[in-house]
């Protein structure tokens, strides 16, 4: 049987997206959703927030900074990656979502709605393994 690495997580930007380039020339760009999950305690249902780090290689990173703000909600679908160093002596490590897909949705403020209360009519996906926009040609209006 084979090893299966995928994640698929809806969550919120917690900062811009950075954009940097390696010393190759390669674009890569960084930021961090926030993913809340309801438990309950006692008698009471709390919110806890998890953390995620999402790495975007390439050209689906230097198109996509712009439109990656903080606040806005996104789809991502990875694998996750563990980064293992040492720091002082001690061992270190962090795990980081490799994207492989990302999904717009709606909320958040990035540069179009600020002046607007309203979301965007249709999400936009970005397939970052081919970069193709993906449009599934249906409208909100469902017809029957």
């Amino acid at each position: 049987m084979a090893d299966l690495n995928h994640v698929v997580l809806i969550g919120r930007l917690t900062r811009d997206a950075e954009l940097k380039y390696t010393s190759g020339g390669q674009a890569v760009c960084k930021f961090s959703i926030a993913v809340n999950r309801r438990k309950k305690v006692g008698d009471q249902w709390e919110d806890e927030a998890n953390f995620f780090d999402i790495v975007l290689w390439g050209k689906q990173g230097e198109s996509l900074q712009t439109y990656l703000v903080k606040g806005k909600m996104v789809g991502v679908e990875g694998e996750l990656r563990q980064d293992r160093w040492q720091q002082d002596g001690q061992n270190r490590s962090k795990i980081e979502v490799i994207a492989n897909y990302i999904q717009l949705l709606g909320g958040g403020q990035s540069s179009g709605e600020r002046h607007s209360n309203q979301n965007s009519s249709s999400p936009a996906a970005i397939d970052a393994s081919g970069g193709q926009s993906k449009d599934d040609g249906f409208t909100d209006d469902i017809p029957f």
